[in-house]
């Protein structure tokens, strides 16, 4: 049996669709992944969030990138431009998940690696990003990817009685 194709979209050129998006942040924020959410966002808030990077996309100061495997989308990664004036040159990617079902195909390598290279022919200097610290698998990709880590804060993220540090990463894209 043939593995399945992974086929990495530009968002621009995607007719979005949030319920399959916000299905699978709801089931990874569900499960525990480390999303930004506490709770699982409501499908309103996906929209919402879709519609301000895909406008963000199209004046340029954002990525947005969704994958497919075998023509179900399965993952979606973006990143955001600082906006303040002496910090446009920066980004920080804000996002990145992978539907569960999918892990460990390389869909989530596909995606930063075609963001890094957004990010870069945006101009973008600097690409950051923060991780929760138990969140092992992608901060080895993030590394595997050329970011390295430039700051930690110790049981900074507060789930219930559970804490966990913040990690700060970057990847320098002048050179």
């Amino acid at each position: 049996m043939e593995p399945e194709t992974i086929t990495v979209l530009d968002a621009r050129a995607w007719t979005p669709d949030p319920e399959p998006v916000h299905r699978i942040l709801a089931d990874l924020v569900t499960g525990g992944a480390a999303l930004g959410w506490v709770d699982p966002p409501s499908a309103d808030e996906v929209a919402q969030l879709l519609d301000h990077v895909l406008a963000a996309a199209r004046s340029g100061d954002a990525a947005l990138r969704v994958a497919y495997l075998g023509g179900r989308l399965v993952g979606l990664g973006y990143w955001l431009r600082y906006a303040r004036p002496t910090h446009r040159p920066h980004a920080d990617l804000e996002k990145l998940a992978v539907d569960a079902a999918a892990h460990g195909r390389g869909i989530g390598r596909a995606l930063t690696a075609a963001l890094i290279e957004d990010a870069r022919s945006a101009g973008i200097e600097v690409l950051t990003l923060d991780a929760r610290g138990d969140n092992t698998h992608a901060l080895g990709l993030y590394r595997s990817l050329g970011f390295t880590e430039y700051g930690r804060l110790r049981d900074f993220v507060a789930i219930g009685d559970r804490r966990y540090d913040k990690v700060f990463y970057a990847q320098d894209l002048r050179g």
